[in-house]
């Protein structure tokens, strides 16, 4: 049986993205990594997917994948599928990968697993880790059919690693088939980044219900410019107003995975234990000595977090 692992690799902002190496570093352990990069990338993206375990990478720069959505590029993966056969292939649980996925499973007739979290490959046959209930028990699933499986993988759920290839790099010839040029990108608007970004950032500081208004999260964002690091929310948070999606932290938000995660008024319902529950360290501040949060946390303070966030502060300024 074939052991070749294809990841469809997807650029964001001039950058692959980390998930997208995050699954190339997983392919290359399970199996013989291989990549698809289509659309306009850095011209150093088939040496970074090569630095992570690609063996191969299907390529076209060819900006038609980036100014038609989903089409061109589902019509082509479905062609080099059916030609090669690998045994797998694995897509970011992003908004374009989600597409491409449902068109491949539609267009080959052939079965998906979403939100993966870990897999292994056994003579053709996958078995698929998926988080259930914020990830307080594991479902198991599994693809047997002789055709190719597709994995939507969730983000942060593997550690990109290096693992040297020099990639042979085949060419792959864009469509014009006028019929796969229906959903036209008109517009793109990118909102404002000012520092460190949530996905990137080594520190991470969310607030909470418990922070009871939107002007209160300016402290937040004192304590996470003084830490180097960038500021989160719950989804209760976001549906306020308070602040925008971007900042959402959750099963519906962001999966994060700091090496530090301080908590603010968070009283840590599962949906939201989804998307950080990984953090290298977690500090919790609740004035409820019974939130869940604590269940999980390294450290724990029961208190005011009107008071130990202030008291924090300034105790960080002066010790720089």
């Amino acid at each position: 049986m074939s052991d070749i692992i294809w990841v469809y690799g997807e650029v964001v902002d001039d950058a692959v993205t980390s998930t997208t190496l995050e699954m190339v570093t997983k392919a290359a352990e399970v199996g013989t990594a291989e990549a698809i990069l289509l659309g306009p990338a850095p011209d150093d993206a088939v040496e970074l997917l090569g630095r992570h375990g690609a063996s191969k990478v299907y390529r076209s720069a060819d900006p038609v994948f980036r100014d038609y959505l989903t089409l061109p590029a589902a019509a082509v993966v479905e062609s080099l599928i059916r030609q090669h056969k690998p045994a797998a292939v694995l897509l970011a649980s992003s908004y374009g990968g989600r597409d491409v996925a449902a068109s491949l499973s539609a267009g080959l007739d052939c079965g998906a697993i979403t939100d993966v979290a870990d897999f292994t490959l056994t003579d053709g046959a996958v078995e698929a880790k998926i988080p259930a209930l914020g990830a307080s028990y594991w479902n198991t699933s599994t693809l047997v059919h002789d055709d190719v499986k597709l994995l939507l993988v969730r983000p942060k759920a593997f550690e990109p690693a290096p693992n040297p290839k020099t990639p042979v790099v085949e060419e792959v010839t864009a469509p014009d088939d006028a019929d796969l040029r229906k959903i036209r990108l008109q517009d793109k608007v990118t909102a404002k980044a000012e520092g460190p970004q949530l996905d990137s950032a080594n520190v991470i500081v969310a607030g909470g219900r418990g922070l009871a208004a939107e002007e209160n999260f300016d402290m937040l964002r004192e304590l996470a410019d003084l830490l180097g690091g960038a500021v989160g929310a719950t989804r209760a948070v976001v549906d306020s107003g308070w602040v925008p999606y971007s900042l959402q932290i959750g099963q519906t938000g962001k999966t994060v995975k700091p090496d530090l995660y301080i908590a603010c008024g968070i009283s840590g319902a599962v949906q939201h234990l989804a998307g950080m529950k990984d953090s290298k360290m977690i500090v919790a501040v609740n004035k409820d000595a019974d939130a869940p949060i604590f269940q999980m946390c390294d450290l724990g303070i029961v208190g005011d977090v009107f008071k130990v966030i202030p008291q924090l502060i300034e105790e960080i300024k002066a010790r720089k």
